[in-house]
């Protein structure tokens, strides 16, 4: 059942069912049938009139014209500029430009009403993994996240608030390490039904996309906040085999958004 997750004092959010989807030439927004789910190399064939699904987007990119010169989810351009939400690298995915948040400005078709989605800012995932009060879970004290492979799948854990380990799942190790690897803790899709049953999310490393060229899937994790950085970066968390950072990336990249609902 969905749980709750702080990410600021007295706010709370609870995470979409899977990353997000798209087809570029219908327009259709899905979130992915399973957490642990991806495209991966299928994100190659992005473009305009692509009759598949894609899950990796530069900054911003909701579709919604921003006036930047790249604001469509099938943007390639390796241009940094071209991200500029109403033409300034100082505009971040809220406010004014609130629609150029995915979440926001599109009907996702498994996600329920228009606007019931949004990205989490740069100081929520900053809150979410390094700050908050959680539970004690074995030895460990406010029980954040962990490195985890899922179904055969690497990726980032993270508990909710409240948590308690499901009886019959080997207890978690790890727990907030950041340089930890994927395999510190390995779960079946049985033991996973039993996690996500008890509230867990769980983010895949599904990989970067640069222009056309993917890399990096099954061992890099990028995902958006809806936070700017400077002319060249926007605000993200990446993760890989020995390290997980509330970050900065290149707008043009093709990363993963999960998006949460109030």
């Amino acid at each position: 059942m969905p749980q709750s997750f702080t990410v600021a004092e007295g706010r709370t959010v609870q995470f979409s069912k899977g990353n997000l989807q798209h087809i570029p030439l219908t327009g259709n927004w899905r979130f992915a049938e399973n957490q642990y789910d991806y495209i991966g190399a299928g994100n190659a064939n992005i473009s305009q009139n692509y009759n598949g699904w894609i899950d990796l987007f530069g900054w911003g990119t909701s579709g919604w014209e921003t006036g930047a010169n790249a604001y469509q989810p099938w943007a390639t351009s390796q241009t940094r500029s071209d991200y500029y939400p109403g033409g300034s690298y100082e505009n971040s995915l809220t406010g004014d430009y609130a629609n150029a948040d995915w979440g926001i400005y599109n009907r996702i078709e498994n996600g329920g009403t228009v606007g019931m989605w949004r990205t989490l800012t740069n100081d929520e995932w900053d809150y979410l993994l390094n700050m908050r009060s959680a539970s004690t879970v074995g030895v460990y004290e406010n029980a954040w996240y962990a490195k985890a492979t899922v179904n055969g799948v690497a990726g980032l854990i993270i508990l909710p608030d409240s948590f308690t380990m499901p009886s019959g799942v080997t207890a978690l190790d790890k727990v907030n390490v950041s340089e930890a690897v994927f395999t510190a803790n390995v779960y079946t899709t049985a033991d996973w039904a039993k996690l996500e049953a008890a509230g867990v999310v769980f983010l895949p490393a599904a990989g970067y996309r640069s222009g056309t060229e993917v890399g990096d899937v099954g061992t890099f994790g990028g995902y958006w906040s809806s936070t700017y950085y400077d002319e060249s970066d926007a605000r993200d968390v990446t993760f890989g085999s020995d390290y997980l950072y509330v970050n900065i990336y290149d707008r043009y990249y093709g990363q993963s958004v999960r998006l949460v609902k109030d």
